[in-house]
């Protein structure tokens, strides 16, 4: 992965003069959710671009080290190989972005994932997933915990109570730490943007993990009412663009929930095309949180290759 994100000082003057315009924001996020579709060959290298850009997840009550397995097994090879064959696109080594699960199953995906000789990049949620409101000490030993069993990615969530009360110092410290804690593993910081009650608050706790050395930006956890939206997210990616503009910095911006058809794929990668341009269309610094969502694309190159759509069976996750 390309080198991170530094950071720089808390600039509680850029955040205080924080304005969006909501409408303006609207009609930018309709207009992309509407763009026409692309088609035939173009469609299916698009949808490839975007399974190398998915962390393929399992963050369920019941995970346990067999279907962790059968995940890392899907990383590995998330397309049959028949018709990458179809596609001559066999031998470019397509894998996802990244497998991401809880810090306790950590080390069955990096045990795993060393067995089939996979060094796609392990990634955890962390510090009181979902809800951030676990204490402190306690987020920052589940990190330590995570990077101990092998994560080189950490996902952490922020404590959202602080973005509402506007307490911009104290969110800023806490990233920090957690920054401090990840070592050299790159952090993913989980806004929650569904609860964090309006736009420009969005806007303004994108800045605030960002100065506090986030390597990207991520939408939502997937367990809130509301997850990534398109109207956050063009708040989001426009941080990104202001705060590297300012700095240097690239920051990587990953949307997550309910993302789960292939279309949702594609219109994602067309925001971050048009927004932030081609050199942030690559899992360095664009990542898609899902779980369902590499079925559908699956599925939808087995219709371009065949003229059909597969039925379940035939598409089995290993």
């Amino acid at each position: 992965m390309a080198a991170g994100n530094c950071g720089t000082r808390l600039d509680l003057g850029w955040i205080s003069s924080v304005r969006v315009n909501q409408p303006a924001v609207l009609r930018r996020a309709e207009q992309i959710q509407t763009r026409r579709c692309l088609s035939k060959e173009w469609q299916a290298a698009w949808l490839l671009k975007a399974v190398t850009c998915i962390d393929l997840t399992t963050l369920s009550g019941d995970d346990t080290p067999s279907n962790v397995q059968r995940l890392c097994h899907k990383a590995k090879r998330p397309i049959k190989e028949d018709l990458l064959k179809c596609l001559n696109m066999h031998d470019k080594g397509i894998t996802t972005g990244a497998v991401c699960v809880y810090p306790s199953r950590v080390a069955d995906a990096v045990q795993t994932l060393k067995t089939i000789q996979c060094n796609i990049p392990v990634a955890s949620v962390a510090t009181g997933f979902p809800a951030g409101q676990t204490p402190l000490s306690i987020r920052l030993q589940e990190i330590t915990m995570a990077i101990q069993d092998g994560a080189t990615e950490i996902d952490i969530v922020i404590n959202r109570t602080l973005v509402l009360k506007g307490q911009w110092e104290e969110l800023y410290k806490e990233i920090q730490e957690c920054r401090n804690a990840c070592e050299n593993a790159h952090m993913k910081t989980i806004l929650g943007t569904g609860e964090l009650g309006s736009l420009a608050n969005v806007y303004k706790a994108s800045l605030v993990a960002m100065m506090a050395g986030s390597d990207f930006i991520k939408t939502s956890t997937g367990k809130e009412g509301v997850n990534a939206t398109f109207p956050v997210a063009l708040v989001m990616v426009r941080a990104i663009k202001d705060y590297y503009r300012k700095t240097g910095y690239k920051v990587g911006f990953k949307p997550a929930g309910g993302i789960r058809t292939a279309k949702d794929a594609l219109s994602w990668l067309i925001l971050i095309k048009e927004e932030l341009g081609d050199c942030w269309l690559n899992p360095n610094l664009f990542r898609l949180g899902a779980s369902s969502l590499l079925t559908d694309i699956e599925r939808q190159i087995y219709h371009h290759v065949t003229g059909r759509y597969a039925a379940a069976h035939e598409l089995p996750m290993a």
